[in-house]
């Protein structure tokens, strides 16, 4: 069985001023701003690493402004491990690799909440390793074999 895109949704779960305020509150943020900087930066990056039906679906569950920052940027053919985009954020934005971990988490675990687990799964299964503990998700590989002698 292949992976089926969720249909088109009217209205997304969460207005941006919720979300916001969802970011604000997981990254103990001290003003709307810098939450919303937040989930301006960590969106913008994400758009460029990821593609196809995810892209898509996941623009279809964040309010319209937060989908029109995701889907702003063209993918890169740069596809960078969960800790390559920590580190490619925080040269763009200039923040330190810890600040930029900070507020990637606190976006991604509002995100992974809009996104629900089918979609979060798809997504993980697109991205480089390293994404699953960004979304706040264990990330379990598959035992790799050994050469034989």
């Amino acid at each position: 069985m292949y992976d089926q895109p969720r249909p088109n949704r009217a209205t997304p779960a969460m207005t941006l001023d919720q979300m916001l305020e969802r970011v604000r509150y997981e990254g103990a943020y001290p003003t709307r701003e810098r939450a919303a900087e937040a989930v301006h930066s960590v969106l913008f990056a994400l758009g460029r690493q990821l593609t196809g039906d995810e892209r898509v679906d996941l623009a279809q569950c964040l309010p319209v402004e937060a989908a029109l920052t995701l889907t702003a940027q063209i993918p890169t053919t740069e596809h960078l491990t969960g800790w390559g985009f920590v580190k490619d954020l925080a040269e763009r934005t200039g923040a330190t690799p810890a600040t930029t971990r900070w507020d990637t988490g606190a976006v991604l675990a509002v995100v992974t909440r809009l996104a629900g687990p089918d979609l979060l799964a798809r997504i993980l299964r697109r991205l480089p390793d390293g994404y699953a503990l960004l979304f706040c998700q264990a990330e379990l590989r598959q035992p790799r074999m050994r050469a034989a002698a």
